[in-house]
């Protein structure tokens, strides 16, 4: 398919959701989650979905991008039929959020929506499908299941949402996702959302979308204006007293922290339960049942901190996160961009906290580069540091990586780690 690289810019005067062109339904949806004004990307999107134009859609998390292709669709399924919309989510957490954002914008419309994915029994799900439903949000596996047992057919599918396409090309699912679009009817809109847009992105969108629009919010790859970023140096050994001494004096809402393994998220979530910290965690060898209990209790305040790996670091809504911090610094520079993400969302202030130790400054001198900003360096006031840290910025990144020191860890109890 051919692609059109032109992008379409919107009027900056546009600030409410009824100069958009959205139903009037739709408007009503909207306005019970007491929404007015949109963000950047739904202000640029609505308009292009709505005139029947393919797009691709890149733009950092915490934009609102669910909104800006669930409002339109909604407005344009001006009737019922079978599998009209397809939206296609690299995780089951991603999925359920989209069909929940859709129930919710969808409120006064009785469209019917079912969500497809693995972990669970299939039961329920095909008993939906038999019954009829117009729009599905699903991950790649368990849809190709359904395909290849024919309990579901695209050929009447009108709207197709390839959504966090980064997420599902780093998880390897573009192949599956290539064998269902080809099992999509040539005559459907298209739509790609993405928080960054490599090469390989760009050859799927050639031939996913007929020439589509193009929009771009903050490059694709930036942080939002609204987080403050603050990197705090410590001996390896301190981590877990620093991150203790970190929510101590920090004032709060709800922290994410971040953990580069699965292992050692449980370790963390241990110890802060110990510490008398509400605590729960996310990661990959949790059950779904658990996952959705993680989440659901920290959304709506039973616990305070959730401990996680990248699981939840793309596309994952969680409102009114107050503070990320990352355990472990990320070894690569978009998985940073999409942690902190987590905060900051909507206009909203947020904080991002990183714990640095040595050994680890190219991996934060990749960090700055990508996000285009130098992160100030900070030391806790009281705490009584192994060392002292390193605080002070070099003009120049050095040009060799410093190899740094690893050395054996204790926590405040002489528990090993």
């Amino acid at each position: 398919m051919d692609s059109n690289t032109n992008v379409t810019e919107i009027s900056k005067s546009v600030t409410q959701f009824s100069k958009l062109g959205l139903c009037k339904t739709a408007l009503k949806g909207i306005m019970t989650k007491g929404y007015t004004r949109p963000t950047t990307v739904q202000a640029q999107a609505i308009p292009i979905i709505l005139k029947r134009k393919d797009l691709i859609a890149g733009s950092h998390t915490g934009t609102g991008k669910t909104a800006a292709f669930a409002l339109p669709i909604l407005s344009l399924l001006k009737k019922h039929g079978p599998c009209r919309c397809l939206v296609l989510e690299p995780t089951r957490e991603l999925a359920a959020q989209v069909k929940e954002a859709f129930a919710v914008y969808g409120k006064f419309f009785d469209f019917k929506i079912s969500l497809i994915h693995g972990g669970v029994g299939y039961g329920r799900q095909l008993n939906e499908l038999k019954s009829g439903v117009d729009i599905i949000t699903a991950t790649p596996g368990r849809l190709l299941d359904h395909l290849e047992q024919k309990s579901i057919n695209l050929k009447n599918l009108d709207f197709l949402v390839l959504d966090e396409v980064d997420r599902m090309l780093d998880m390897g699912f573009l192949p599956d996702v290539r064998r269902i679009i080809r099992q999509c009817p040539q005559k459907r809109q298209s739509l790609l959302f993405s928080a960054t847009v490599p090469l390989e992105i760009e050859r799927l969108a050639k031939w996913v979308l007929n020439k589509p629009e193009h929009i771009n919010i903050g490059g694709g790859f930036s942080t939002a204006e609204t987080i403050n970023h603050t990197l705090y140096p410590v001996d390896y050994r301190q981590k877990f007293d620093l991150l203790l001494a970190l929510l101590e004096k920090t004032d709060f809402h709800s922290v994410l922290i971040f953990n580069r393994t699965k292992a050692g998220a449980e370790i963390i979530a241990r110890w802060l339960k110990e510490a008398n910290h509400s605590v729960a965690t996310l990661h990959s060898d949790r059950s779904q049942k658990e996952r959705d209990s993680a989440l659901k209790g920290f959304k709506s305040g039973k616990y305070e901190v959730l401990v996680a790996t990248d699981i939840v670091a793309r596309g994952i809504d969680i409102s009114n996160v107050s503070h990320v911090i990352n355990y472990d610094i990320p070894q690569n520079p978009e998985d940073y961009v999409h942690r902190i993400g987590r905060t900051g969302r909507a206009n909203n202030e947020g904080d991002a906290l990183t714990i640095y130790c040595p050994g680890e400054q190219s991996f934060l001198h990749a960090i700055e580069r990508f996000i285009e900003q130098k992160i100030p360096k900070v030391k806790i006031e009281g705490f009584d540091y192994n060392y002292t840290p390193f605080i002070e910025e070099k003009k120049n990144f050095p040009k060799r990586r410093n190899r740094g020191y690893s050395a054996t860890r204790k926590s405040p109890g002489s528990k090993p780690r």
